[in-house]
């Protein structure tokens, strides 16, 4: 029986050596490689989905939101949001709570300036009637689409 077996063995390591060969390797021994060419067709889509995917998903840098809102009244914390909303349907408003209080922090800012000047444009409208705090967090940045527009010859 262990006879068998290393026979086995044997045999399968040979098999598996065989197979080995790259297609470089045969290639260059005279064998004809023949492959489907949709494979390298099927390859390419592959590989631009996931590049678009990449290039789509969100980023974080350290930047700057503003902190909108400190409140323990629902209603209240829900009214701001859809104002905020309504008023700036480009902008991101986050909502979290940590007991008893529900805070509202509002867009993703790069540049403390355009913060500055965000706080104060949501000041004029009084759409929130305390004080808005500019702080420093990690925010999602989206990346810039490439401006690059392909042409169909060189």
């Amino acid at each position: 029986m262990k006879q068998l077996a290393i026979c086995f063995f044997i045999i399968l390591a040979f098999q598996a050596d065989a197979q080995a060969q790259s297609i470089d390797t045969l290639l260059a021994s005279g064998h004809t490689v023949r492959k489907d060419l949709r494979l390298d067709l099927m390859a390419k889509r592959e590989a631009s989905y996931y590049e678009a995917l990449n290039a789509s998903s969100n980023r974080t840098a350290k930047g700057y939101r503003l902190m909108i809102l400190n409140t323990n009244d629902r209603n209240l914390a829900l009214q701001v949001r859809s104002k905020l909303l309504q008023t700036y349907p480009d902008q991101k408003v986050y909502m979290s709570f940590q007991p008893p209080y529900i805070k509202l922090r509002f867009g993703n800012f790069l540049e403390k300036p355009d913060a500055d000047k965000m706080r104060k444009d949501i000041t004029a409208r009084q759409i929130v009637t305390g004080n808005i705090y500019i702080v420093s967090e990690t925010i999602e940045v989206k990346p810039e689409k490439s401006k690059e527009t392909p042409t169909g010859k060189e």
